[in-house]
């Protein structure tokens, strides 16, 4: 009897394992049709078939790619405009967390429900809008016309997991501090803060991931190379009637790495994180 449950329970375990392995490969497969073409040269792209076997590795594509694509002052700017809006949308989360779970006034709930409704909006819906007023005001073409939308768009998702955390933190923390004279800023950062470690590691890596590989609005607000992000290194091998696709490969493989390092380094505190939230939530 006991022989037989055991091999029902490996031939489930077997099935399990199976499935999730084909789930993982449908998932892996796409950076490994990039890197495998990014690896060959431009004609041998047209060849049939979902993979190339190049001739001849062309490590080459990824020194053109480099170099004469402006790489190095793309990933710059994309490293300050995300650095930027990952340390605002956290200090701007903390603060509205405690603003809404913890002080007390009549429109807090209201103003929570009203900042997470911003979950509900498509950040490309608002290019046009946005694009007006950034024209009016003088602003396109500036790290401001990327930076505030970027900010705005990953608040929502900030506010909710920080003030999930928030709510576990007990409030008698916060009373001890009063007594010995803490004022509103020092309770926040010096006392609730620092019990957010979590959640501030994955609202982090979140609105890191989120907003490094957009496109649609830096194409539409920046013109000149001052500010342009990385993924516009793509368009630098793109000609009127011919592009250099092998290049362009190497190029977003290129781009891609950075988000891949840091989910595949920190993607046991963003499942963590994003766990608890939900369940303190």
């Amino acid at each position: 009897m006991e022989t037989t449950v055991r091999k029902k329970i490996n031939l489930k375990k077997s099935v399990l394992w199976a499935v999730l392995i084909v789930v993982a490969v449908i998932q892996i497969f796409p950076l490994i049709w990039l890197v495998d073409f990014s690896l060959a040269s431009s004609t041998e792209m047209f060849t049939s078939g979902l993979l190339i076997i190049p001739e001849k590795i062309q490590w080459g594509n990824y020194v053109k790619a480099f170099v004469d694509g402006n790489f190095l002052l793309y990933l710059k700017n994309s490293i300050i405009i995300n650095v930027l809006a990952v340390v605002l949308v956290v200090l701007i989360s903390i603060m509205a967390s405690f603003a809404c779970r913890r002080m007390c006034w009549k429109l807090s709930g209201f103003v929570k429900t009203l900042l997470l409704m911003g979950m509900m909006i498509p950040i490309h819906a608002t290019l046009l809008p946005n694009f007006k007023i950034y024209s009016r005001l003088g602003m396109t073409d500036t790290i401001w016309s990327l930076l505030i939308p970027y900010v705005a768009f990953s608040l929502p998702q900030g506010l909710f997991l920080m003030s999930s955390f928030m709510e576990a933190i007990p409030v008698e923390l916060e009373e001890a501090a009063v007594m010995d004279g803490c004022g509103i800023y020092r309770i926040i950062f010096q006392v609730i803060t620092p019990l957010l470690k979590s959640s501030i590691v994955t609202v982090s890596i979140m609105t890191f991931l989120n907003n490094w590989n957009e496109f649609m609005m830096a194409s539409t607000y920046l013109s000149s190379e001052k500010w342009k992000t990385l993924p516009f290194s793509v368009l630098e091998f793109t000609g009127e009637y011919s592009s250099n696709y092998a290049v362009q490969f190497a190029v977003m493989a290129l781009t891609a790495a950075p988000a891949v390092i840091v989910y595949l380094i920190l993607n046991k505190h963003i499942t963590k994180g994003v766990a608890m939230g939900a369940v303190k939530g």
